[in-house]
């Protein structure tokens, strides 16, 4: 076998997370002289990285598996499915290999068992930022592992483990390899990003010879005096994400922040075992919009879950007409296997779950619908991911990429990456219009 024969092909599944772990194989397997082959039929084995949080992508990440087998033949399994790995193999019994998540040497070494390295790595076959799976101007940067949660629905902790803090020191180098890479957008992840340092009692680290605390409020700090973009993601209502409103209101990162709530009756959220009350939740939104009115915020709901009346989906609804969320999402409850809630009594019909959750989303379609509607006539930048047909594709401080909404620029073609000051010019349930004004940096 020559070198040039040593190819794997990679299939990433899942969430952002998954995604950091799918580029840091990538950057690994591209450092040891492996190519990355585009299609099935040019691989010598394939690298498939699952997700397992609910059921329907437990099924996404099995037919994928199936899939890679039937069309290549060489198989290895990763991700939070590979947790389970009699499940996989019970399944697919010929995968060559199957790990957990962020098991990145295991991967590698079940990689050389198969398929060994072509030769020894040269350091100029990778980029500063590594292999990445976004479009060049922006980047996930994840900032820990696992979660010290044990909240009822969710079985990630028996995946991913206890939360574990990357060092402040590195995080802040790779952050800078990104930007000076042309990464325009940082969009900080992990389980519990709120929670970052609290495993190393915010252990002071070094950044550029200057101290700097392993604490949110600090990493967005230093993070923002990057110039580039920072974006907050998976941010638990903790009291200290309070500091993180004002660095907004400056400018410092985004006014953007993805708090998962999850429900908005107190009873339910009891037994989902959520660290906040709903009503907290409500009285600090008020305060983060009065300290920073242009704040978006985005959540994620689960209906039906067990236990759940129709004076609790009603609680939710309430809930969700005065907090008037920017963005929201929301499931109706899967029993995943291992999961403490099944054991809950209450089971509520299938059925009924889908039309609660189709009440849901209608009620939340029109609060968005208003919420947008008000951006008619303002002034504001936006990042240029892409071109199509009619024009360009933006993202304003309110579009994190995949999950919110764009902003359409007709007419314009634009360049990916570039920034652009815009006047917003009409408005949908779920996207913008806008036309230019003039290059913003």
């Amino acid at each position: 076998m020559t070198d040039t024969q040593r190819k794997v092909g990679f299939i990433s599944l899942g969430c952002p997370k998954a995604l950091v772990d799918s580029e840091r194989i990538l950057t690994q397997l591209r450092a040891e002289g492996y190519e990355i082959a585009p299609d099935y039929d040019g691989a010598d084995l394939v690298v498939v990285n699952t997700c397992g949080f609910i059921d329907a992508a437990v099924q996404e990440s099995l037919d994928a598996i199936g899939e890679a087998l039937d069309e290549n033949g060489k198989v290895i399994v990763t991700g939070c499915l590979g947790a389970d790995a009699g499940k996989v193999r019970a399944a697919h019994p010929n995968v060559l290999a199957v790990t957990g998540p962020h098991a990145y040497e295991e991967v590698m070494a079940a990689v050389h068992d198969n398929l060994p390295a072509p030769h020894d790595p040269y350091t100029d076959l990778v980029p500063p930022a590594g292999i990445k799976l976004t479009p060049r101007h922006y980047a996930y940067l994840k900032i820990s592992e696992g979660c010290n949660h044990r909240c009822s629905f969710c079985i990630i902790p028996s995946m991913r483990g206890d939360l574990v803090s990357r060092p402040v020191g590195e995080v802040m180098q790779e952050a800078e390899n990104l930007v000076a890479a042309g990464v325009k957008e940082l969009l900080v992840i992990s389980q519990d990003t709120s929670a970052y340092g609290v495993d190393v009692k915010y252990r002071t680290g070094f950044w550029q010879g200057r101290p700097l605390k392993t604490h949110m409020q600090q990493l967005a700090e230093a993070l923002g005096s990057l110039g580039v973009w920072v974006r907050m993601h998976y941010v638990y209502p903790y009291p200290h994400v309070d500091k993180l409103i004002p660095l907004m209101a400056d400018g410092l990162v985004l006014p953007y922040l993805d708090v998962p709530l999850q429900h908005g009756s107190p009873r339910i959220l009891k037994a989902m075992k959520r660290p906040a009350a709903a009503e907290k939740a409500l009285e600090r939104i008020g305060r983060w919009r009065e300290i920073c009115p242009d704040i978006t915020l985005r959540s994620t709901f689960i209906v039906g879950f067990p236990g759940e009346t129709e004076e609790d989906f009603e609680t939710l609804l309430e809930f969700l007409e005065e907090a008037r969320l920017d963005r929201v999402g929301a499931f109706a409850y899967s029993p995943v296997e291992g999961a403490a809630a099944n054991a809950l009594p209450g089971a509520v019909p299938e059925e009924e779950k889908q039309e609660r959750l189709e009440r849901f989303m209608e009620l939340q379609a029109a609060i968005s619908q208003d919420r947008l509607a008000e951006q008619v006539g303002r002034r504001i930048t936006v990042l240029v991911d892409e071109q199509d047909a009619h024009g360009s594709i933006a993202r304003g401080p309110g579009d994190a990429p995949e999950i919110d909404g764009v902003v359409y620029i007709e007419g314009a073609f634009l360049a990916p990456g570039e920034f652009v000051e815009v006047e917003i010019t009409g408005s949908g349930e779920h996207d913008l219009w806008a036309r230019p004004l003039e290059a913003a940096r």
